[in-house]
């Protein structure tokens, strides 16, 4: 796949991959990723007769971002960007697919624009844990929500190639299931350049991240959930979305399905990208 910029957006382009032919698919990455995160994945639906566009969102990657104003970074920012995207290619309602900030970010889209997308295949996180997010099992693993927005961050990691190693070794060990093993050398390098890792962080420094969002969620009136089809896919061993947050799914969704994967953590599209591709066919 040779890479691709969109047009910009707010001042943003989008380097994105696009491969394949038929109905259209847009896979959306998380933190700590970026596009690679979907080298499996698409592939595989490109074998089954989709086209697959799979962006660096803003901030990541080769995607540009040169403002640090974090206010160009949170889900909506974040969104225009992908349907300014979805508009320039002129992909007619695209399955959206997402994990981690992905998730959220697919989310919103079928949120505030319904008509541009056929549906929703998603992973953690998702609406529902409201207060609990604020007890002590929780918060021992959502400690680096905090962490990244202090501004000591750029001291102790911006640039530093061995410490944006660690850090993100560690995420990539903690939040995977049984026996997977990460492959970090493109990621460290990618992470690793000077204002790179700041520029990943800015998500979490718009008020973004998992704390912020669940704390202050309310469920909507019936007539105002998400309405496109969706399929939710919860994993067994994601330490940081437990099973049990997954009950108010309907306050939230319309027309959602929940569908639980054993065996596997919170890196979706690496852990278990084939189960990801049979619903994604199954919407598309």
């Amino acid at each position: 796949m040779n890479v691709m910029l969109s047009d910009a957006v707010d001042g943003f382009r989008l380097a994105y991959d696009r491969i394949g032919e038929g109905p259209a698919v847009v896979l959306l990455h998380g933190w700590p990723g970026d596009r690679t995160d979907y080298r499996l994945l698409a592939p595989m639906l490109a074998e089954r007769g989709f086209e697959v566009v799979v962006p660096d969102l803003r901030g990541f990657g080769e995607s540009d971002s040169q403002s640090m104003d974090p206010a160009q970074y949170g889900v909506a920012a974040q969104g225009r960007s992908v349907v300014g995207l979805v508009e320039e290619l002129g992909l007619e309602r695209p399955v959206l697919a997402g994990y981690d900030v992905g998730s959220r970010i697919a989310q919103g889209i079928a949120r505030s624009g319904p008509e541009l997308i056929e549906g929703l295949v998603i992973a953690p996180p998702l609406p529902g844990i409201g207060k609990r997010v604020y007890s002590e099992q929780a918060q021992a693993e959502f400690w680096y929500q905090a962490f990244h927005r202090l501004p000591v961050i750029e001291e102790l990691i911006d640039g530093k190639p061995d410490a944006v190693r660690s850090y993100l070794r560690h995420f990539w060990t903690h939040w995977s299931g049984p026996g997977f093993e990460p492959e970090l050398d493109h990621l460290v390098e990618v992470y690793s350049a000077p204002g790179a890792f700041t520029a990943s962080i800015q998500w979490y420094r718009a008020g973004a991240g998992s704390v912020a969002t669940s704390a202050a969620e309310t469920a909507p009136p019936s007539y105002d959930r998400i309405a496109v089809p969706t399929v939710v896919l919860w994993p067994e061993f994601d330490p940081l979305f437990p099973r049990a947050w997954s009950d108010r799914l309907d306050d939230f969704f319309s027309d959602v399905r929940l569908r639980l994967v054993d065996g596997v953590g919170h890196y979706a599209p690496l852990e278990y990208p084939d189960i990801l591709a049979e619903e994604i066919v199954g919407l598309g």
